[in-house]
């Protein structure tokens, strides 16, 4: 059979347009909120390099735009973002949602918990990951660590704290179970967004702070106003998120689902260890660039005092949340048996070897 040149070209270009619509459909583009300004490293860069792996390693066939919340202005609404679907993904932290759902304050930190390493342990061998997840899937999304600050100072104050009296009235942000704690022993708690807390304290509006560690704190000028700096105990492992929504990712192929995890799992390596050698770079420099800052630990009554309200609060919490007392079991039990190594090898070498 032969067919005219007129039809030939015409089957020539139907191919040509059935091959690029498959081109075409092979490409996805997905974006992603940050509850972060656009600068504000470590955090924005670990979601920029994960970004750039996910379209390295997919030859650009897979793209991820991040918005900072400059653009998107929702600091603490990428949860609802991405499981409405306006987002693909976000990079936020789970213990802003705990208004929404108390259990996922548990996969950012918890205080007196474990520290980093023995956290990331427990994700990835101790049943943390499939914890996690299904703890989200109930929200429509999948959970995934986005990048440990490790253990965080305990906070900026105006005034120094010498009893549990300073605390009461102390208007302070504070996150998570910790903002908890403080609330029992009679501050006044409240969070709010990155971008606002310099302004927060300078104005008065707060008397005090945690945000994350010397790295990320000094820069923030919150010693020119805060300068009682207080060692931690609330947030020893405080890991960020990558939440991402579960139809989305569901409709991903194989290749590019493995390309999202392996990128993301190694931007939060990247993020933890580029923050601890902002953090040391920082620490090195305060006796002799920031001399007004006063390094201090809360007195042992107010430590006390603390824990047994953390205590409290956890059994509190345990008894009306099934799901809340099986994860806090799970943690406690491989903290329980992590912790034996971490003295005997962290802790001891450190100790003995000063």
């Amino acid at each position: 059979m032969k067919f005219s040149k007129k039809i030939l070209g015409s089957i020539a270009l139907i191919c040509a347009l059935a091959v690029a619509g498959n081109a075409a459909s092979d490409k996805v583009t997905w974006k992603l909120a940050t509850s972060w300004n656009a600068e504000f490293p470590p955090f924005t860069d670990s979601v920029a390099n994960m970004a750039k792996m996910v379209e390295e390693m997919s030859g650009g066939e897979f793209q991820i735009k991040v918005d900072a919340v400059n653009k998107h202005k929702s600091a603490f609404g990428i949860m609802d973002m991405v499981k409405l679907g306006q987002y693909d993904m976000g990079h936020t932290a789970s213990y802003y949602y705990k208004g929404k759902d108390p259990v996922l304050l548990m996969f950012t930190t918890m205080p007196f918990g474990m520290n980093a390493l023995e956290q990331y342990a427990w994700f990835y061998f101790g049943g943390g990951m499939d914890i996690m997840q299904k703890s989200y899937e109930k929200h429509g999304m999948y959970a995934f660590p986005g990048g440990n600050t490790g253990v965080q100072m305990g906070g900026w104050f105006r005034k120094e704290i010498n009893s549990l009296d300073d605390l009461k009235g102390l208007k302070m942000r504070i996150p998570g179970f910790a903002g908890e704690i403080f609330a029992k022993l009679g501050c006044s708690v409240t969070n709010i967004a990155p971008g606002e807390l310099y302004t927060s304290l300078e104005r008065g509006t707060i008397d005090a702070l945690e945000w994350v560690g010397p790295g990320m704190d000094v820069s923030m000028g919150f010693h020119k106003i805060a300068p009682y700096y207080y060692t931690g105990w609330h947030e020893p492992a405080t890991e960020l998120q990558f939440v991402v929504n579960k139809a989305k990712f569901d409709k991903l192929s194989d290749k590019n689902k493995a390309i999202l995890k392996t990128a993301m799992k190694t931007a939060a390596y990247d993020m933890l260890i580029q923050n601890y050698d902002m953090s040391a770079t920082a620490w090195d420099k305060i006796k002799t660039e920031y001399p007004n800052i006063k390094i201090k630990s809360f007195p042992k009554p107010v430590m006390d005092a603390m824990r047994q309200a953390n205590a409290d609060l956890i059994a509190e919490q345990s008894a009306n949340n099934p799901e809340f007392k099986r994860i806090n079991d799970s943690q406690q039990a491989y903290m329980k048996k992590a912790r034996a190594w971490t003295n005997i090898g962290e802790f001891a070498y450190i100790r003995d070897n000063q």
